[in-house]
């Protein structure tokens, strides 16, 4: 019997090893947004708004003219079909702000605020630790291997 089948308490084996690599990856992921949770949730952010604004920091950072919710969309790590709900509640904190498009009104381009970066800057450091925190258990170069293979993973489905 696995670690994995041990952790879940599974009596039966899986059915194959790709399905053993998804449980585990799934089990994976989940326990890194939780750790990351206890990282953000102070500061009463979900993981996904967190993202949110570090997106658009990075696009505040390039100088570009605002971002499109649609493109906010695309570029989350967790996508999410709600994402104008994050952007409301992002906005009723004062974290960001949103405007129509000029050359396009059915498109919102959205902004960090000064009090967004302040909360992104009050957890830099934070969230870099908890990310090294979830890769204590791989060395330097089994976490560039790592993240080859999550690329391998990904690639067929993007």
């Amino acid at each position: 019997m696995g670690r994995l089948q041990r952790e879940l308490r599974q009596n039966r084996p899986f059915q194959s090893t790709a399905h053993e690599a998804v449980v585990g990856l799934m089990r994976t992921a989940d326990l890194v947004r939780r750790h990351m949770t206890t990282v953000v949730g102070p500061l009463g952010l979900t993981v996904q708004q967190f993202n949110v604004l570090r997106i658009l920091r990075g696009a505040d950072a390039e100088g570009r003219d605002g971002v499109p919710t649609l493109e906010i969309a695309d570029r989350m790590i967790e996508r999410t079909p709600g994402v104008t709900r994050l952007l409301d509640r992002l906005e009723a904190k004062d974290l960001v702000r949103r405007q129509r498009c000029p050359k396009d009104r059915r498109q919102h381009l959205c902004w960090i605020t000064p009090k967004g970066l302040a909360v992104l800057q009050k957890l830099d450091e934070p969230s870099l630790r908890s990310h090294e925190e979830s890769m204590k258990g791989l060395r330097a170069k089994d976490r560039v291997a790592f993240i080859r293979l999550l690329e391998a993973v990904r690639a067929p489905h993007e």
